[in-house]
Formats: structure tokens, sequence, C-alpha cells
């Protein structure tokens, strides 16, 4: 097993799980229920990691999670047709059914 990394919080760490279950890369969460001893040991020590079963998908692994980093939404955009401001993930506007631009 090795350590492949660690998150500040439990849901980055089980998305990470199961973007690499999708490509058959079994790996284990550890440190998962440390957040209640932060404060006795160093806050990074209390993150969960994520550990890669076997070895030789080590590399796969920290491509996946690597190529996996969120990317900025789309810019806010004003509706053509009634004006409105939507926010910029939504492809038609959410008062009139119109599309983004």
């Amino acid at each position: 097993m090795k350590k492949l990394t660690s998150a500040p919080t439990v849901v980055t760490i089980h998305h990470y799980r199961n973007l690499l279950a999708a490509e058959g890369i079994r790996a284990e969460i550890r440190n998962e229920h440390f957040g209640s001893i932060l404060g006795e040991m160093p806050f990074t020590d209390t993150w969960p990691q994520l550990w890669i079963v076997n070895d030789l998908d080590y590399d796969r692994a920290k491509q996946l999670i690597d190529g996996s980093a969120l990317e900025e939404s789309p810019p806010d955009w004003r509706c053509r047709k009634c004006g409105e401001e939507n926010e910029g993930q939504f492809a038609a506007c959410w008062k009139c059914g119109s599309e983004s631009p």
C-alpha cells in the first residue's frame, strides 16, 4: 500500500476514491474520523488520507487525481431575452428558459 494524498475534508477524499474506483483502482481511506482530535495533533495529521491498495496503480491514480482539479465556473451572464442575471454554470435562463449566449 502506498499513500496517494490527503485532503482537509472527507468529501474531497471520498470524491477522489470514487474517481479511482470508476477506473478500477482500489483505494482505502484512513484517518477518516480524526477530525475529533483536532488540536491534540498538528491539523494536517488529522486530515483524511487516501491509500492505493496496489502499488502498481499508484502512477495512474496520481494522474487521475492531479487531472481532477476543479475547473473555475464560467462567468455569470445576462439573459438577452429578459435581462435576468444568471450564474455561469447554467445553460439556460432560470427565469424565461432562453439559452445562454
